[in-house]
């Protein structure tokens, strides 16, 4: 596989300007594509086959006028002090009548729909579209807009809540401060202009590829907004970091006494043998989020998978490109007062990562027992994870939606604004009102976390009921509402969703009727236990596939296990911080973060997958040059601790790297951005620092020989991609100012 590579990377080298001709069209194709064909994202999650989602699903059926899932809009008003909303009611109705589109499927207004506060001074209007909210036109959005304004100019405070009105996409913050730092650490990783821009520019290259890919994809597949953020993230940070390790190893190479050409191809040959195989790692954990079955995670993952791929193929051609263009320059473009290095070292100078690794030999028993007791403490929160889907309680303090959830809640308790709704299927019942009355009373019986129970029929008059009674007849449902007293996202809503279930669980024996808990704070709840349950399928998946690889690349039996058992923690430092952070509140106020919130309910699959395949990267970065020492008959204690000596400064800026990325993310404003960023910050920073350079070299130094064990018949069995590029070195011999004459760097 090494000569391979090494053939793809000196052919890029000669032929750089068909390469970089070729990316520069595809840059340009998928642009246009992304301009002429993208479509809108949509973040309102469902999945087929939940009891929430059956239960539109039914609505839909019986009444086929009726979009039981369509976009919704609360109108909020607080009339001035000193007045009440009854005083400005012609101002509410008129204001109610400007928002009036033809998606528009009905408005109830706070007078007859009785939601006005006991003071009188605070009321809401609900606005049902008969769409969803990634369909609603410029016109029905306007019309929303107009109606708050006039109810503004008549001195009414207004707020817009519910998703009807989606945020608009924000400017590309967070990427352009991953830029910043990775452009800051490339500098002082290599000391040179041109060699950190390369890195730089080849990524930002393949992000554009990959994010106007995904754009152009909107047109054709709905995709949630988290899509193509998690696209760029991921395809930002390890696109910086392939190209950090191959062009690392380009100028090791230079310095050592080659060609540039023959360089480009033996870094790419090499560290762009363990790119490949990082890649696929990652490329594994993100499209093995398909086992789930949950559509929109299938999505993210298959995204993702794509552009860590172009991030790949893009550090395997564009780059050693770019190095045919550059030539021997990449080892000038010092900055004054800036020392220019070997990023890999030449072994003649002592470097705090020989000295780290040295120590960590020494006291290997210590750092394995202080390492694992430190992730395991930060791992604690995680017992007390709770998810959820956000809700308008996240969204920044003092916007639209936040003013309008706070209105609700304080004036008509939290669980207003997440109303749960009980579908009454009585198309199989002996005596349909009957079985809607049971509904009912054993609802109204609840007497823990319900606020109110609203029926079907809220008069006692014989119209009132004839007229429900014919309804019934018709569509064979009704429908209850159940305001909780907490939040759409709070524990105790959870909980009384499934006491709502156990105590309706006996209605087909009693009366044959079914009743089904829905309402986006339902789905919401059923999604996530949705995901805890597939959860130990997806684990198996990943982590076995991509042990099966980590075998063919170090032919070891332990260094995948270690790796694997590495990972475990890694998650849960990551998970026990985000828990901590965001659902704690501890020091919450660092990321911009003014609200608690239980955590995203994708983050956890989400997060295994994307960090079990970073986490690999350094594993593979790093280890590959520890066998890479003991192939070439290092001693297997002293092939640990050259070959971190060789790989750390580079893990380390990779590292940082990436962090920086992440971090860029976790300081948004859109909470799910927010936590993803924040989870695979911090997963990425004590899986580098705290797993890969305290804990791995600890336990290699124990398990000494042991650690490169392999059955005899598995040896044979397994095919050799020589990943350690030791047939490559043996055609080519060893450059002429390798070992104790190396050639100095050029300034």
């Amino acid at each position: 596989m090494a000569w391979h590579l090494f053939r793809l990377g000196r052919w890029s080298f000669r032929h750089r300007r068909i390469v970089a001709g070729f990316w520069l069209a595809v840059l340009v194709l998928m642009g246009v594509g992304s301009s002429t064909l993208a479509g809108a994202t949509n973040d309102n999650f469902s999945l087929p086959g939940l009891e929430s989602t059956d239960a539109f699903s039914l609505i839909e059926e019986r009444s086929p006028g009726a979009s039981p899932d369509g976009a919704t809009a609360r109108l909020v008003f607080e009339a001035p002090e000193g007045q009440t909303l009854k005083q400005n009611e012609k101002a509410i109705t008129a204001a109610l009548a400007t928002v009036t589109t033809d998606d528009v499927q009905s408005i109830a207004d706070p007078f007859t729909s009785g939601t006005v506060s006991e003071n009188g001074r605070v009321g809401y209007a609900t606005v049902t579209y008969s769409t969803s909210s990634v369909d609603l036109t410029d016109a029905d959005k306007d019309a929303l807009e107009a109606g708050k304004s006039a109810a503004e100019d008549a001195g009414l405070t207004t707020a817009i809540g519910g998703d009807a009105l989606v945020a608009e996409a924000a400017a590309p913050t967070a990427e352009i401060i991953g830029v910043v730092v990775a452009f800051v650490v490339l500098i002082v990783t290599f000391g040179s202009l041109v060699a950190a821009g390369m890195p730089l520019l080849t990524a930002i290259i393949g992000v554009g590829i990959g994010a106007a890919g995904i754009t152009t994809l909107t047109g054709f597949v709905e995709l949630s907004s988290t899509t193509p953020a998690l696209g760029s993230m991921l395809g930002l940070a390890v696109g910086i970091d392939y190209a950090l390790f191959i062009m690392s190893r380009y100028q090791h190479e230079v310095r050592s006494g080659r060609a540039p050409e023959e360089a480009a191809g033996v870094a790419v040959g090499t560290a762009g043998s363990a790119v490949v195989f990082a890649g696929l790692t990652v490329v594994i954990a993100l499209a093995g989020l398909s086992v789930t079955g949950v559509s929109f995670l299938t999505q993210m993952g298959i995204a993702g998978a794509a552009m860590v791929a172009v991030a790949v193929i893009i550090a395997l051609t564009l780059l050693p490109a770019f190095l045919g263009f550059a030539g021997k320059r990449v080892l000038k473009g010092g900055i004054k007062g800036l020392k220019q290095r070997d990023a890999e070292g030449d072994g003649t100078v002592r470097t705090n990562g020989l000295r780290w690794v040295e120590a960590v030999s020494r006291h290997k028993v210590v750092a394995l027992i202080g390492g694992v007791a430190l992730a395991a403490v930060i791992s604690i929160p995680v017992t007390k994870m709770e998810l959820a889907i956000p809700d308008d309680a996240t969204a920044p303090a003092g916007s639209d939606t936040n003013i309008a959830y706070n209105l609700i809640a304080d004036n008509f308790g939290a669980g207003a604004n997440g109303p749960l709704v009980v579908v009454v299927d009585t198309i199989d019942a002996t005596d349909p009102v009957a079985a809607v009355n049971t509904v009912v009373t054993k609802l109204q019986a609840i007497d823990t976390d319900v606020a109110a129970v609203v029926p079907p029929v809220t008069s006692d008059s014989a119209e009132a009921t004839a007229a429900f009674e014919q309804q019934l007849d018709a569509v064979h449902f009704a429908t209850v509402t159940v305001i909780p007293e907490s939040g759409p996202s709070e524990a105790s809503t959870k909980d009384l969703v499934q006491a709502i279930r156990d105590d309706l669980s006996s209605l087909p024996g009693d009366t044959g009727a079914t009743a089904m808990v829905t309402g986006q704070t339902a789905v919401g709840v059923d999604i996530s236990q949705k995901l805890l349950d597939v959860f130990p399928l997806y684990l198996i998946v990943v982590v076995g596939l991509a042990f099966i690889l980590l075998i063919l690349v170090f032919r070891s039996i332990l260094v995948p296990l270690k790796a694997a058992l590495g990972f475990l923690l890694s998650v849960g430092v990551a998970l026990g911080s985000t828990v901590a952070v965001f659902q704690w509140g501890w020091l919450n106020n660092l990321i911009g973060l003014d609200v608690t919130t239980p955590v995203v309910f994708i983050l956890p699959l989400l997060l295994t997958g994307v960090l079990f395949g970073l986490a690999m990267d350094y594993e593979v970065f790093l280890v590959t040059r520890m066998r890479e020492a003991y192939v070439h008959g290092t001693e297997a204690r002293q092939a640990v601790i050259e070959g971190f000596s060789h790989s750390a400064r580079v893990v380390v800026a990779a590292a940082i790297i990436m962090f920086g990325v992440f971090a860029g993310f976790a300081l948004g404003d859109d909470v799910m951005i927010k936590t993803i960023g924040f989870g695979l910050a911090v997963g990425v920073i004590a899986d580098a620092f705290l797993v890969r350079m305290l804990i791995v070299p600890a336990v290699m130094a124990i398990a000494g020989k042991g650690i490169w064990w392999l059955p005899t018949w598995l040896e044979r069995a397994l095919p050799d991609f020589d990943i350690e590029g030791e047939a490559l070195t043996e055609k080519l011999g060893q450059p002429a100012g390798s070992a104790e004459h190396p050639v100095p760097a050029e300034h």
